[in-house]
């Protein structure tokens, strides 16, 4: 299953997503080439990011959309969701942003696809 544009619109104009693995936590989070994409600039096997990877799954929410979805770690892309953090988060400044396109967030890659028929809220 892909993304509608409807889907694609409000995950790309929301600030944050929240992604529920155990609870919810708020996230940023880059759509481009129609894909969804997550990073943590601290990759480790607690908290959200560990369990979602282990899981395979997750559930995510913005304003208008909240639905089930697979976890799938990916090294692909890596300059067109470089820049699309860069694009979508530059008003928080190269310090903020800079840790989210480093290596060792950007190994920590994480595509997000619809895990069946997505619900609008």
């Amino acid at each position: 299953m892909s993304w509608t544009a409807d889907q694609l619109d409000l995950i790309g104009r929301s600030d944050e997503l929240e992604i529920l693995t155990r609870r919810w936590t708020p996230i940023w989070a880059v759509t481009t080439g129609g894909q969804v994409y997550v990073r943590t600039w601290h990759a480790r096997d607690t908290g959200w990011y560990g369990h979602a990877v282990r899981t395979g799954r997750a559930r995510i929410r913005v304003p208008g959309l909240e639905t089930d979805v697979t976890v799938a770690a990916t090294t692909e892309r890596r300059a067109e969701i470089d820049g699309a953090y860069r694009d979508k988060y530059a008003r928080y400044g190269t310090g903020a942003v800079g840790p989210m396109v480093a290596d060792a967030a950007a190994a920590s890659t994480l595509l997000l696809s619809p895990a069946g028929a997505a619900g609008a809220r």
